[in-house]
Protein backbone atom coordinates (compact mmCIF):
# COMPACT_ATOMS: atom_id res chain seq x y z
CA UNK A 1 0.00 0.00 0.00
CA UNK A 2 1.85 3.48 -0.82
CA UNK A 3 0.17 5.62 1.46
CA UNK A 4 3.91 7.05 2.27
CA UNK A 5 4.90 8.23 -1.46
CA UNK A 6 2.25 10.80 -2.10
CA UNK A 7 3.02 12.44 1.08
CA UNK A 8 6.81 12.44 0.13
CA UNK A 9 5.58 13.71 -3.19
CA UNK A 10 3.56 16.21 -1.88
CA UNK A 11 6.54 17.02 0.76
CA UNK A 12 8.76 18.00 -1.62
CA UNK A 13 6.22 20.12 -4.00
CA UNK A 14 5.81 22.05 -0.64
CA UNK A 15 9.71 22.44 0.00
CA UNK A 16 10.03 24.00 -3.03
CA UNK A 17 7.02 26.76 -3.01
CA UNK A 18 8.13 30.71 -2.98
CA UNK A 19 6.89 30.84 0.60
CA UNK A 20 8.47 27.77 1.61
CA UNK A 21 11.65 29.86 3.50
CA UNK A 22 9.61 32.49 5.49
CA UNK A 23 7.37 28.56 6.34
CA UNK A 24 10.96 27.37 7.42
CA UNK A 25 12.15 31.04 9.28
CA UNK A 26 9.20 30.65 11.25
CA UNK A 27 8.77 27.44 12.31
CA UNK A 28 12.31 27.53 13.41
CA UNK A 29 11.77 30.25 15.64
CA UNK A 30 8.78 29.01 16.96
CA UNK A 31 10.20 25.82 18.08
CA UNK A 32 13.14 27.15 20.04
CA UNK A 33 10.62 28.53 22.50
CA UNK A 34 7.44 26.95 22.29
CA UNK A 35 6.54 24.49 19.37
CA UNK A 36 7.16 21.21 19.28
CA UNK A 37 7.97 19.90 16.06
CA UNK A 38 11.76 20.56 14.78
CA UNK A 39 12.53 22.62 11.79
CA UNK A 40 14.91 19.69 10.34
CA UNK A 41 11.75 18.13 8.90
CA UNK A 42 11.01 21.35 6.51
CA UNK A 43 15.18 22.07 6.10
CA UNK A 44 15.85 18.75 5.00
CA UNK A 45 13.40 18.48 1.84
CA UNK A 46 13.99 22.21 1.26
CA UNK A 47 17.87 21.40 0.52
CA UNK A 48 17.00 18.37 -1.15
CA UNK A 49 14.27 20.34 -3.74
CA UNK A 50 16.98 22.87 -4.28
CA UNK A 51 20.47 21.99 -3.27
CA UNK A 52 22.13 25.18 -4.52
CA UNK A 53 20.05 27.17 -1.73
CA UNK A 54 21.19 24.69 1.25
CA UNK A 55 23.58 26.82 3.05
CA UNK A 56 21.16 29.93 3.04
CA UNK A 57 18.25 27.46 3.99
CA UNK A 58 20.68 26.23 7.11
CA UNK A 59 21.76 29.68 8.00
CA UNK A 60 18.39 31.16 7.57
CA UNK A 61 16.87 28.15 10.20
CA UNK A 62 20.02 29.13 12.56
CA UNK A 63 19.31 32.58 12.94
CA UNK A 64 15.57 32.29 12.91
CA UNK A 65 16.11 29.60 16.07
CA UNK A 66 18.38 31.16 17.79
CA UNK A 67 16.15 34.79 17.79
CA UNK A 68 13.54 32.50 18.95
CA UNK A 69 15.56 30.69 21.70
CA UNK A 70 16.28 34.58 22.89
CA UNK A 71 12.20 34.60 23.28
CA UNK A 72 12.68 31.30 25.08
CA UNK A 73 14.91 32.61 27.67
CA UNK A 74 13.09 36.08 27.87
CA UNK A 75 9.91 33.66 28.50
CA UNK A 76 11.98 31.86 31.09
CA UNK A 77 13.89 34.85 32.76
CA UNK A 78 10.34 37.01 33.04
CA UNK A 79 7.84 34.87 32.76
CA UNK A 80 8.53 31.66 34.45
CA UNK A 81 6.35 31.78 37.54
CA UNK A 82 3.28 32.17 34.93
CA UNK A 83 4.59 28.95 32.98
CA UNK A 84 5.19 26.91 35.41
CA UNK A 85 2.22 25.03 36.67
CA UNK A 86 1.39 24.16 33.10
CA UNK A 87 5.18 23.03 32.20
CA UNK A 88 4.85 20.81 35.64
CA UNK A 89 1.97 19.13 33.80
CA UNK A 90 3.85 18.50 30.49
CA UNK A 91 6.30 16.12 29.39
CA UNK A 92 8.69 18.60 29.20
CA UNK A 93 8.72 18.97 33.14
CA UNK A 94 11.57 16.13 33.72
CA UNK A 95 13.66 17.90 30.92
CA UNK A 96 13.26 21.20 32.08
CA UNK A 97 14.72 19.53 35.64
CA UNK A 98 17.69 17.76 34.00
CA UNK A 99 18.04 20.99 31.76
CA UNK A 100 18.78 23.28 35.41
CA UNK A 101 20.66 20.50 36.56
CA UNK A 102 23.18 20.60 33.65
CA UNK A 103 23.27 24.26 34.27
CA UNK A 104 24.73 23.70 37.01
CA UNK A 105 27.04 21.92 36.14
CA UNK A 106 28.00 22.87 32.28
CA UNK A 107 26.20 26.49 31.77
CA UNK A 108 27.68 27.50 28.21
CA UNK A 109 28.13 23.39 26.73
CA UNK A 110 24.77 22.55 28.11
CA UNK A 111 23.23 25.03 25.52
CA UNK A 112 25.74 24.42 22.90
CA UNK A 113 24.48 20.50 23.81
CA UNK A 114 20.65 21.25 23.44
CA UNK A 115 20.86 23.22 20.28
CA UNK A 116 23.03 20.49 18.63
CA UNK A 117 21.43 17.10 19.60
CA UNK A 118 17.90 16.08 19.39
CA UNK A 119 17.38 16.98 22.93
CA UNK A 120 14.33 19.37 23.90
CA UNK A 121 16.12 22.89 23.17
CA UNK A 122 13.32 25.10 23.78
CA UNK A 123 13.34 23.71 27.48
CA UNK A 124 17.22 24.90 27.65
CA UNK A 125 16.26 28.08 26.57
CA UNK A 126 13.70 28.49 29.10
CA UNK A 127 16.00 27.08 31.85
CA UNK A 128 18.95 29.60 30.35
CA UNK A 129 16.66 32.23 31.57
CA UNK A 130 15.04 30.61 34.97
CA UNK A 131 19.05 30.35 35.52
CA UNK A 132 19.54 34.23 34.31
CA UNK A 133 22.49 32.67 32.27
CA UNK A 134 24.62 35.43 30.76
CA UNK A 135 22.77 36.11 27.59
CA UNK A 136 26.01 36.64 25.29
CA UNK A 137 27.94 33.19 26.10
CA UNK A 138 23.95 31.91 25.57
CA UNK A 139 23.50 33.43 22.19
CA UNK A 140 26.96 32.09 20.97
CA UNK A 141 26.27 28.62 21.97
CA UNK A 142 23.26 28.89 20.54
CA UNK A 143 24.83 29.86 17.65
CA UNK A 144 27.35 27.53 17.27
CA UNK A 145 25.15 24.20 18.53
CA UNK A 146 22.22 25.15 16.23
CA UNK A 147 24.42 26.30 13.41
CA UNK A 148 26.54 23.01 13.67
CA UNK A 149 23.31 20.81 13.52
CA UNK A 150 21.34 22.77 10.36
CA UNK A 151 24.95 23.45 8.72
CA UNK A 152 25.37 19.61 8.98
CA UNK A 153 21.71 18.68 7.76
CA UNK A 154 21.66 20.91 5.30
CA UNK A 155 25.27 19.96 3.72
CA UNK A 156 24.41 16.01 3.87
CA UNK A 157 20.68 17.01 1.59
CA UNK A 158 22.62 19.18 -0.81
CA UNK A 159 25.37 16.55 -1.04
CA UNK A 160 22.93 13.60 -1.58
CA UNK A 161 20.74 16.36 -4.03
CA UNK A 162 18.98 14.86 -6.73
CA UNK A 163 20.20 10.96 -6.32
CA UNK A 164 19.13 11.06 -2.99
CA UNK A 165 16.07 12.74 -3.88
CA UNK A 166 15.25 10.10 -6.24
CA UNK A 167 16.27 7.36 -4.52
CA UNK A 168 13.89 8.29 -1.18
CA UNK A 169 11.18 8.61 -3.69
CA UNK A 170 11.43 4.91 -4.61
CA UNK A 171 11.85 3.32 -1.70
CA UNK A 172 10.14 6.15 0.79
CA UNK A 173 6.67 3.41 1.16
CA UNK A 174 9.32 0.97 2.21
CA UNK A 175 11.37 3.27 4.69
CA UNK A 176 7.67 4.91 6.04
CA UNK A 177 6.04 0.95 6.88
CA UNK A 178 9.73 -0.01 8.23
CA UNK A 179 9.40 3.58 10.69
CA UNK A 180 5.75 2.41 11.70
CA UNK A 181 6.73 -1.27 12.51
CA UNK A 182 9.74 0.46 15.04
CA UNK A 183 7.39 2.65 15.97
CA UNK A 184 4.91 0.31 17.55
CA UNK A 185 7.22 -2.30 18.54
CA UNK A 186 8.93 0.53 20.64
CA UNK A 187 5.65 1.11 22.28
CA UNK A 188 4.57 -2.48 23.08
CA UNK A 189 8.37 -3.10 24.28
CA UNK A 190 8.05 0.23 26.07
CA UNK A 191 3.86 -0.86 27.52
CA UNK A 192 5.76 -3.81 29.08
Amino acid sequence: MKIFSPLYARTMAWSRHRRAPWFLGGLSFAESSFFPIPPDVMLAPMCLANPRRAMWFALLTTLASVAGGVLGYVIGYFAFDAIEPWLRETRYWAAYEQAVAWFDTWGFWAIFVAGFSPIPYKVFTIAGGVASMALAPFVLASLVGRGARFFLVAGLMAWGGERMEAVLHRYVDRLGWATVAVVVVGALIYSL
